[in-house]
């Protein structure tokens, strides 16, 4: 028997690969001139994956493969110094194959298209000097949004499939591939440029029924210097659809989030320092959540290592927004298979992250990633300590190729029978995947 889709339980939004690779895309020019461009985009992204274990209820492992195609139009067009009007339109085909990934998210026969990108903008150019180079830059539409490092709003994850509900939630495959960001209906302002003091208002609508289509305002203050970035982050819950809302989401209609945050290198030369503290204000009471992260790379020995801590808290009722994937592996679903496919669920739980990498090659990339995660409140849910050690590559074999190996090692504390997740004991779980990103 599958488990049913939670909040709580499981069904995060997962990508690394493509989700760098469609933000780094080079789009085919299909026109070029001093006021206008309009370019062709398509991002396709393959992945293979194996898991020893599952997390769903059955026994055994799971086998299966995911895909997605990104496609459409982007293009700007400038407004005879009164600014630049810009837009996009895309498609999303995606498709899950096999057994379906260990969560029971996904069964292996899902498949659609639908309208990933939809949206128009205009920035302001240099209308108005005091708030510098396209000071103000409004858009709305269908369109990614993300506040901060993505802490409580990235993306409009998770891509579910058939398993949870009977299928109600389902968005069409490729679950950890993450093939749709979008969120349904945005109005976005973003004012004053990215540096010195700046700020944005939003408005968004989310027809991703997992997250019960939330509707909810945000805003932003932040103060950018070069040693870093300081910022306060407000999100106010406007509405939920009933129907599709547990009574954990229901929690998000009239909620208030608040957050103060930083990144940066404080004025060190190869140091990399992070932050944020939130603090939610809904009707079951006031929870909390927050991180502390410091890098050092040592830019002087061969391939450049660069060793990461970071410690994360998340009070036991936390409920995790938008969260996603910010920059790469590891944010904000800490673990390829506790974020993904076993928990915890940014929720209840403390995490240790220690982080490596290097870079051996201009176009190759390796890290090793170790997770330790502390279930806070044990008797009130599932006991998911655990340990978890990743170890990836990410190769540019060239601008329209990316391919990315990873190996992971889960060791949960409890199984399926003693309180804990995993079918079939508490052994180390071996994890495969290798993810093939092709831009253009």
């Amino acid at each position: 028997m599958r488990y049913p889709f939670s909040p709580l339980l499981g069904g995060t939004l997962a990508c690394s690969l493509a989700l760098c690779a469609i933000s780094q895309a080079q789009a085919y020019e299909l026109y070029s001139d001093e006021s206008r461009h309009l370019n062709a985009d398509m991002t396709a992204v393959f992945g293979l994956f194996n898991s020893r274990k599952n997390y769903d209820g059955t026994s055994g492992g799971s086998t299966w493969r995911e895909g997605f195609i990104k496609y459409g139009l982007s293009g700007d067009q400038a407004l005879a110094g009164n600014g630049t009007a810009y837009g996009a339109f895309s498609l999303v085909s995606s498709a899950t194959w096999g057994d379906g990934d260990p969560s029971g998210n996904t069964l292996g026969s899902e498949r659609t298209t639908k309208i990933e990108d939809a949206y128009l903008g205009w920035r302001s150019g240099d209308l108005f000097p005091a708030l510098g180079k396209d000071g103000v830059d409004i858009s709305g539409g269908r369109q990614v949004v993300k506040l901060g490092r993505g802490f409580l709003l990235n993306d409009d994850g998770p891509n579910l499939g058939k398993g949870p509900a009977d299928g109600a939630l389902n968005r069409g495959g490729a679950y950890y591939l993450a093939a749709r960001h979008a969120f349904d209906q945005t109005a976005y302002l973003r004012l004053g440029g990215q540096d010195g003091l700046h700020g944005s208002l939003l408005w968004l609508k989310s027809d991703n029924r997992a997250q019960a289509e939330t509707e909810l305002a945000a805003g932003t203050l932040d103060y950018t210097t070069k040693p870093g970035t300081l910022g306060l982050t407000w999100v106010h819950g406007i509405d939920v659809d009933e129907q599709w809302a547990s009574d954990f989401q229901r929690q998000r209609k009239g909620m208030n989030v608040y957050s103060v945050r930083g990144e940066g290198d404080a004025g060190i030369e190869n140091v990399s320092l992070a932050f944020e503290y939130a603090w939610q204000d809904k009707d079951s009471g006031p929870e909390k959540a927050w991180y502390g992260e410091a890098g050092y790379t040592f830019a002087d020995v061969a391939w450049a290592p660069k060793v990461t801590y970071r410690y994360t808290r998340y009070s036991q009722k936390w409920d995790s927004l938008f969260t996603g994937v910010s920059t790469g592996y590891g944010t904000w679903l800490q673990g390829e298979v506790a974020s993904n496919y076993a928990g915890p669920f940014n929720s209840n739980t403390s995490i240790h992250h220690v982080g490596l990498k290097a870079t051996p090659l201009e176009n190759l990339t390796v890290g090793a990633l170790y997770f330790d995660f502390d279930t806070l409140r044990k008797r009130d849910s599932l006991n998911l300590d655990a340990q978890e050690l990743d170890l990836y590559a990410e190769w540019a074999v060239n601008p329209h190729l990316i391919i990315s190996p990873l190996v992971g090692l889960y060791k949960p504390k409890q199984d399926s029978n003693s309180g804990g997740n995993q079918v079939g004991g508490n052994g180390t779980n071996l994890y495969s995947q290798l993810t093939v990103a092709v831009p253009f």
